[in-house]
């Protein structure tokens, strides 16, 4: 009868063993497939993030404050310049002699 006892107390055991051995695979499982699951959606998010913020540099630097404001280009136009005149004004003056006289070189001893 001993032998009988034995014998199912082992297998109660290895059940056992079996049992938690089996449990703690499944949780090693779920904890790796948690982590490729997290995985994925830190890496959407992140792309989402990275695209929206170049989507607002490129609408601030094209139709916010940041864009270069609209100039008018220098156009060359008739109206603009005077016409010269066919008859002298006035008589042409010389121009004025220098107010300070130019330097002159200084004899080395």
């Amino acid at each position: 009868m001993a032998a009988v006892r034995n014998g199912s107390r082992k297998s109660v055991q290895e059940r056992e063993r079996a049992r938690l051995y089996e449990a703690r695979r499944r949780f090693h499982a779920s904890i790796s497939q948690r982590r490729r699951r997290d995985n994925v959606a830190a890496i959407i998010v992140g792309g989402l993030v990275i695209a929206g913020v170049i989507g607002g540099q490129v609408a601030y630097y094209t139709l916010g404050p940041g864009a270069p404001s609209p100039s008018p280009s220098p156009t060359a136009t008739m109206d603009s310049t005077p016409a010269p005149s066919a008859s002298p004004t006035g008589s042409p003056t010389s121009s004025p002699a220098p107010a300070t006289p130019s330097p002159s070189a200084t004899p080395t001893p």
